[in-house]
């Protein structure tokens, strides 16, 4: 565990992590055979707990539940081609298929996307699915009108800004690109739906990312971290505007645990932050000081 002495802070030796966890840097190529490793050993058992709650043809965005059908982030989809980045068992993109979209589905695990062949075939509805890494996207320039992930591919490589810069090539003039991850804040926490995951424990500026690994100091699992101005400033850099941030509230009657989310943590503090934005239509179309809202759970 990485070392702090910050004020509210729990010391190093507080600090009740799993064996096998802890933060350390982790380059790219070491965290794309890990985490492609993880997901396509994992894809059974993730489905198995938590495939009813995103349903074979339905677009979630986030554990506590908020509906693309609801929110309506992306636009008009009726004919845009859409890719779903990090498409896992692809459920939201069989939704924008029946809603006119023209959708790709992009996953880097092979058990993932063997789910996601299966619930084409149990729902009647197909769309392309691509095995591809993405930091390197097998499409043109220009290929898309959206671009959209939840939880998929950006919080698991570990240059998450080379991803945006890939996503805003594949993007034509005036597209847009929306992405959920972790909220940044929950990385303070411990991975704990309970009492115990409302202590802080580490440092919110320790970019570090939480690695799980073997006997052998083997990744097994790698999950990167980065602020909320790291964010901004990685979707800035790109070349992307920043219209909104979206930060779901957890809604009443919303019982399930997801992992460390649950209606305790939730109704307290965010545990998701969905970023929304657009590509300019030209290198002219800068943001200006009306161009960034941000919303705490308004869509819900």
């Amino acid at each position: 565990m990485p070392e702090n002495n910050l004020p509210g802070l729990l010391p190093p030796d507080l600090v009740d992590e799993p064996p096998g966890v802890l933060r350390r840097r982790v380059g790219d190529a070491e965290s794309r055979r890990a985490n492609r490793r993880w997901w396509d050993a994992d894809a059974d058992d993730y489905q198995a707990e938590h495939g009813a709650f995103l349903g074979d043809v339905d677009f979630v965005w986030c554990p506590e539940g908020l509906r693309e059908a609801d929110a309506r982030l992306l636009g008009e989809l009726p004919g845009r081609r859409v890719l779903e980045l990090g498409c896992g068992a692809a459920s939201a993109a069989r939704w924008l298929a029946t809603e006119g979209a023209r959708p790709v589905g992009l996953d880097l695990s092979a058990g993932m996307l063997r789910h996601a062949a299966r619930g084409a075939a149990t729902s009647g509805v197909r769309v392309p699915l691509v095995q591809a890494d993405a930091l390197a996207l097998p499409f043109r320039a220009g290929s898309f009108d959206i671009v959209c992930t939840a939880f998929g591919a950006i919080p698991f490589v570990a240059d998450s800004a080379a991803a945006l810069r890939e996503v805003f090539r594949v993007l034509r003039p005036g597209g847009r690109w929306v992405f959920s991850v972790t909220h940044p804040m929950r990385w303070i926490f411990l991975d704990d739906p309970g009492e115990g995951g409302l202590t802080a424990v580490h440092s919110y500026f320790d970019r570090r990312p939480y690695v799980e690994q073997d006997e052998a100091g083997t990744p097994s699992y790698v999950e990167q971290h980065r602020t909320l101005g790291d964010r901004v400033r990685e979707i800035v850099g790109a070349g992307f505007v920043l219209r909104d941030v979206v930060e779901p509230e957890w809604p009443a009657g919303h019982e399930q645990v997801w992992g460390q989310w649950s209606p305790l943590r939730g109704r307290l503090f965010p545990g998701t932050a969905i970023f929304v934005c657009d590509k300019p239509d030209s290198v002219s179309d800068k943001p200006d000081g009306e161009s960034v809202r941000h919303r705490s759970g308004s869509v819900c």
